[in-house]
């Protein structure tokens, strides 16, 4: 049962509709997740900054999208997996690349070690092993690319841990688990 009362759209006013009217625009509806964080306008501008900030990154959309992925699996977060398996299929990313990327893996090198090191840092509170360190520099990926790739495990963990606390209800189609 939701622990956190959702702000439904026609309850919001001021700035929160505001937020709501350029989230319907953009996505078509006001997901659950945001109507809950909406009980403090700070917790949900502090993830809309967090989210417009890792768009601004160098990762692609594609590779966003599987990190959120892989760290939704990592945390159980079944909110997060059905979200971001409708957001991944939006993005081009098939079938196949979804459940790969759940299980921590891709099929190209730098994607596979990235989403290693995703599944390990998630699990581990970000104390990845120096083989993992040095298996993504390998693959070649950057230190920028690394910095990058921990903003957006934050941002994952962070919307995780909310959805956990508050028990939002999934308000996407329900995926099966693996």
């Amino acid at each position: 049962m939701q622990r956190i009362n959702l702000i439904r759209p026609e309850q919001a006013s001021g700035e929160i509709k505001d937020i709501y009217d350029s989230l319907a625009k953009k996505m078509g509806r006001v997901p659950n997740i945001f109507q809950a964080m909406a009980n403090a306008s700070a917790v949900l501008k502090t993830y809309l900054a967090l989210s417009d900030l890792a768009s601004q990154t160098s990762l692609s959309l594609k590779l966003r999208e599987m990190i959120a992925l892989a760290v939704a699996e990592a945390t159980g977060c079944e909110y997060c997996l059905s979200a971001h398996t409708k957001i991944g299929e939006s993005v081009g990313l098939t079938k196949a690349e979804i459940l790969e990327a759940r299980r921590g893996k891709a099929t190209d090198n730098k994607n596979n070690q990235i989403l290693k090191f995703t599944v390990e840092a998630t699990k581990t509170w970000g104390k990845v092993s120096d083989e993992t360190f040095k298996n993504l520099l390998a693959a070649g990926v950057t230190t920028a690319e690394i910095a990058e790739i921990s903003q957006v495990i934050t941002l994952n963990l962070f919307t995780n841990i909310f959805n956990h606390i508050a028990k939002t209800e999934n308000d996407f189609p329900a995926v099966e688990k693996i």
